[in-house]
């Protein structure tokens, strides 16, 4: 049953509220997702979102992960207060989470599903498998797989990474049927539980926080680890320093993805970012957060799994039940290293064509960022397609790092909801 504040329409009765005409449909039911239809429903927009809730949290996180973004990071945006973290975390009875406490996925999970139920209200597990220009030219044909055909006023894409997952070349030919769970190589996204590994040699590819935290999950698990970085060296994040004097927050200020004016200012103002020149975005898009580990995770994996910098993977072939790996490392040094699989945390690739649930019509559309794949966006997030919308990872290329995470949910959800409201 949907739970509602004090004051508050039920969201499934705002559902049914609006203007007479075709719903706006939402196209995932992550953090973005359901704020966007938060924010729609409490607008008096129809609405009908798809996707399971919070399904890429619960499939594509391994147990026992955290998240790397602290709690004043990490909220939804809701339609008016009560709809936070620190909220939910009240609402259950359960201690509050500051900057030295790790938010566990599960809790996030958690947190999403309670969020949905307070401001969105009902969403359909279907999946969506067409997205057309309907015959008149105004509005979209939206097909499921569970045979429904919705006429939709506009569509909002906001399925996060799913579909995006980067394998390198040197290591997807390894499967012939695709990397995952049952093939010699896979994505760290595919996996929810990692304990199937123990007893096995992996080897774990990459330097970012899903690397590392992965590695310390298989090396707990009781498989024989080690991690391949292509760079010098790891970098970790410092423990938060809840006391800083004035001078350092000067001249460092905090923001949602940590400390520094360059975070502080794309944060504070994504839609300034959007006006930078296209090749200055995309540095910033991939340059402004690097890959790292979270300090809280340091003592797992340093002197606990071995981890081999300056390596990378420059060929792979399958040798009976073996995976035997090419390995260029520093001073021009070549090794090979025989493993059970590997395990590529090698992070995501924005790109439309991954969305097989655009028309081809559709897709071709859709002006891309230039030197990108990622869509081109109007201040509204609404793409060169009127009435297409694409929020989250793939709106980063146009409005900044911070729409990688949590924290832009805000940002978008208000924006998109206030352009559709008003059209």
């Amino acid at each position: 049953m949907t739970q509602s504040l004090p004051g508050q329409r039920p969201a499934q009765e705002q559902a049914l509220t609006g203007r007479g005409r075709p719903p706006v449909v939402v196209i995932g039911a992550g953090p973005y997702g359901l704020s966007v239809a938060a924010h729609l429903r409490a607008a008096g927009v129809p609405v009908r979102i798809f996707g399971e809730v919070m399904g890429s949290w619960r499939h594509a996180m391994a147990t026992g992960m955290f998240l790397k973004s602290t709690p004043d990071a990490t909220d939804l945006s809701a339609p008016e207060p009560g709809g936070r973290l620190a909220d939910f975390r009240r609402v259950h009875g359960e201690p509050e989470l500051t900057e030295l406490t790790p938010i566990p996925c599960d809790v996030f999970v958690r947190y999403g599903q309670w969020f949905q139920k307070r401001y969105v209200g009902e969403v359909e597990p279907a999946r969506v498998t067409a997205v057309e220009r309907a015959a008149s030219g105004a509005g979209f044909l939206v097909r499921t797989d569970d045979g429904q055909e919705t006429a939709a006023a506009g569509v909002v894409v906001a399925t996060g990474l799913n579909g995006l997952a980067h394998v390198p070349a040197e290591l997807r030919h390894l499967a012939l049927e695709g990397p995952g769970p049952g093939a010699v190589v896979s994505h760290t996204s595919h996996h929810t539980d990692l304990s199937g590994y123990a007893g096995r040699r992996v080897a774990v590819v990459g330097g970012g926080q899903s690397a590392l935290e992965s590695a310390a999950l298989l090396h707990e698990a009781g498989a024989d680890t080690q991690v391949l970085v292509r760079e010098r060296t790891v970098l970790w994040g410092m423990p938060p320093d809840l006391a800083r004097p004035w001078t350092q927050r000067l001249a460092k200020p905090a923001s949602p993805l940590g400390t520094g004016w360059i975070l502080a200012a794309v944060c504070a103002a994504p839609g300034g970012v959007r006006w930078l020149p296209a090749p200055a975005r995309l540095l910033l898009f991939r340059r402004a957060l690097g890959p790292s580990g979270g300090w809280w995770l340091r003592d797992r994996v340093t002197g606990v799994v071995p981890v081999h910098t300056s390596r990378r993977v420059t060929a792979a072939v399958v040798r009976g039940p073996e995976v035997h790996l090419e390995v260029a490392g520093p001073r021009g040094r070549r090794e090979t290293l025989a493993v059970d699989h590997v395990l590529a945390a090698t992070g995501y690739r924005l790109d439309l064509a991954a969305l097989p649930y655009l028309s081809p019509t559709v897709r071709r559309a859709v002006a891309c960022v230039p030197g990108s794949r990622a869509p081109a966006l109007r201040g509204t997030f609404e793409s060169s397609v009127p009435g297409l919308y694409f929020t989250g990872s793939l709106a980063a290329p146009m409005f900044g790092p911070m729409m990688r995470f949590v924290a832009g949910t805000e940002f978008a959800a208000v924006r998109i909801a206030r352009h559709l409201a008003a059209t």
